[in-house]
């Protein structure tokens, strides 16, 4: 694969790159960083239109009808609070997320599948403490052996993710797109360098 993984594996909508609009929760966080919270434009007027949002920064861009004339915003805030889920979903993306898009047994990136630690011919189940990322490589030279067997170790030990864990780790990866309205939305609660 030649591009980056992220991207080839998250694919945006087409409506998505013309004014897209960042979603706070009612507390000013992003609902998600990784895949970034979005809506269309369309979405966000129609939201703010039914008084369910408030817009908090615009693009210099409008829409017209024939008796209004709207900005079309860029960053909105929902006004009721929607709980974060603490159950984290066992699902392909979470995985390489919580594995940062890296192969587990040599650290590369792109070209990712998954893999087994103990392998399924060895009674090896599909959970979060026995399933990493691996590349195609790594993953082809373990095969159906153990660890030790293959001469490949974890770089780090699997676990379940909490669901705040993995909202940090998609911080770490930012979209392709990031409006400059969106910024101060984005990190602010981020901890700072000394």
């Amino acid at each position: 694969m030649d591009g980056d993984f992220r991207t080839e594996f998250v694919r945006e909508p087409a409506s998505l790159r013309h004014f897209p609009a960042l979603v706070l929760n009612a507390d000013y966080r992003p609902l998600s960083y990784y895949p970034l919270s979005l809506w269309t434009w369309q979405e966000a007027v129609k939201a703010a239109w039914s008084d369910r949002v408030d817009i908090v920064a615009e693009y210099d861009h409008w829409v017209r009808s024939p008796s209004t004339v709207i900005r079309i915003p860029s960053v909105i805030v929902l006004k009721d609070y929607v709980k974060p889920q603490k159950r984290v979903a066992f699902t392909r993306f979470n995985l390489f997320l919580r594995d940062e898009f890296m192969c587990q047994y040599c650290g590369s990136k792109g070209d990712l599948t998954f893999d087994h630690v103990v392998p399924r011919a060895s009674g090896g189940v599909t959970s979060w403490e026995n399933v990493v990322a691996a590349c195609s490589p790594c993953n082809l030279r373990k095969g159906s052996k153990s660890l030790r067997q293959s001469g490949l170790s974890l770089r780090k030990p699997p676990r379940m993710p909490g669901a705040e864990q993995l909202r940090n780790q998609g911080r770490k990866f930012p979209p392709n797109h990031l409006h400059d309205s969106w910024l101060d939305y984005l990190y602010w609660d981020a901890e700072l360098e000394a």
